[in-house]
C-alpha cells in the first residue's frame, strides 16, 4: 500500500535523510523515500498507516499532512477533522471570554473588539514559540510572505500590536483597516490554495500544532475582515 505525505520544515540532504530514516524505522513500513524537492514522503506499508504515527515519529519542526493520493482516504478526512479540534477550541474560548468581559454592561462593539484582540494575542502566542518554522510555512501560500521572507518572521509581532490595540482600545481605526490588509493578503492565499487543493499546512497556530489547511481557515480570517469592515462601518 501506497501513501504519500507532504512535509514541510526540510531544507537540506540531511533532513530528508534524517526524515527517511525515522520512517523506516516504523513498524509496518516497508519502504520510504522523501523527495525534497516537492517535500513528499512516499511510504510503502502492508497496511494502512496511521497518520498520527507518521506525524508524532518526526521532529517538531516537520509538519506533515496526507495528500489526496493516500491511500485510506477516510482516514485521512478523520484526521483532518481530529487535527482542527485545537482550533475550534481557541475560537470557542476566545468567543466565551469576550461575551464574559461585556456581560454585565453589554455592549456589541466592545465584545467584537475584545474578540478581534483577544484572536491576535492568542494566535500570535503560538507562532512565537517557533517563529522561524511559522515563517516557513507562512511563506507556502501568502503571497506577501512570499516575495517578502522578512514579513513571515514579523508576522507574529504585527498580531501581538494589533491585539493590543484592540483591546486598550487605542488607534482602533487603524488597527480595523490594518486587519483588512493584512488578513485579506492571506485570505488570497489560502483561497489559491483550497482552489488548487494543495495539501499544506495551516500556519495560524504555527508549527506547535500541526493543522493542516483547510475551509476553516478562511472561515476564520473571513470572520475577522467581516467584523472589521462592520466595525469601520
Amino acid at each position: 500500500m501506497k501513501s504519500i505525505f507532504k512535509i514541510s520544515g526540510m531544507t537540506c540532504n540531511g533532513c530528508k535523510l534524517s526524515v527517511e530514516d525515522k520512517l523506516r524505522s516504523l513498524d509496518g513500513v516497508d519502504k520510504a523515500h522523501v523527495d525534497l524537492t516537492k517535500g513528499e514522503a512516499i511510504v510503502h506499508s502492508n497496511n494502512p498507516i496511521s497518520f498520527s504515527l507518521i506525524s508524532e515519529s518526526l521532529p517538531p519542526k516537520y509538519k506533515v499532512i496526507r495528500t489526496a493520493n493516500s491511500q485510506n482516504n477516510g482516514t485521512a478526512k478523520v484526521s483532518k477533522i481530529i487535527q482542527l479540534k485545537p482550533l475550534f477550541i481557541i475560537l470557542v474560548y476566545i468567543s466565551i471570554a469576550s461575551l464574559l468581559l461585556n456581560f454585565k454592561n453589554w455592549n456589541s462593539t466592545n465584545a467584537m473588539l475584545d474578540f478581534m484582540g483577544l484572536f491576535y494575542i492568542i494566535f500570535s502566542f503560538f507562532k512565537i514559540l517557533d517563529v522561524k518554522g511559522f515563517s516557513a510555512s507562512f511563506r507556502m501560500y501568502d503571497p506577501l510572505a512570499k516575495k517578502l521572507p522578512l514579513y513571515g518572521i514579523i508576522y507574529p509581532f504585527i498580531e501581538i500590536l494589533l491585539g493590543i490595540m484592540f483591546l486598550t482600545r487605542i488607534k482602533v481605526k487603524l488597527a480595523l483597516i490594518l486587519t483588512i490588509i493584512v488578513l485579506g493578503i492571506t485570505s488570497i492565499g489560502v483561497t489559491h490554495t483550497l482552489l488548487n487543493k494543495k495539501s499544506i499546512s495551516c500556519a495560524c497556530l504555527g508549527t506547535t500544532l500541526k493543522l493542516p489547511m483547510t475551509e476553516a481557515t478562511f472561515i476564520e480570517n473571513a470572520l475577522m475582515i467581516i467584523m472589521a469592515f462592520i466595525l469601520l462601518i
